[in-house]
């Protein structure tokens, strides 16, 4: 696997990990987001999330985008990474 391979697998690993982060913050609306430690995991998923939720309102209350954001990661990491990914594939082509 080269370079590029592992940044992008650390990469989107690690904000998938941030989203279902996010996830488990939902539970817990009176932690402070915005201070530290919880600015690590607030700082990097919120602007796809003000995104999001101007596409995808609350449902019934509920704030889905986190899980939206944590499926959007995984399809891409999968389109690139997976067995049959885009990057795999080149590889093993140029091997």
């Amino acid at each position: 696997m080269g370079w590029l391979e592992l940044l992008l697998g650390v990469g989107l690993g690690t904000l998938i990990v941030f989203y279902v982060l996010r996830i488990v913050l939902t539970w817990y609306p009176h932690i402070p987001l915005q201070k530290m430690p919880w600015l690590i995991v607030y700082g990097p998923t919120e602007p796809l999330l003000v995104l999001l939720r101007r596409l995808v309102p609350p449902l019934g209350g509920v704030d889905i985008t986190p899980v939206l954001g944590v499926a959007i990661f995984s399809l891409l990491r999968e389109l690139l990474l997976g067995q049959q990914g885009i990057l795999t594939m080149l590889h093993r082509l140029s091997s």
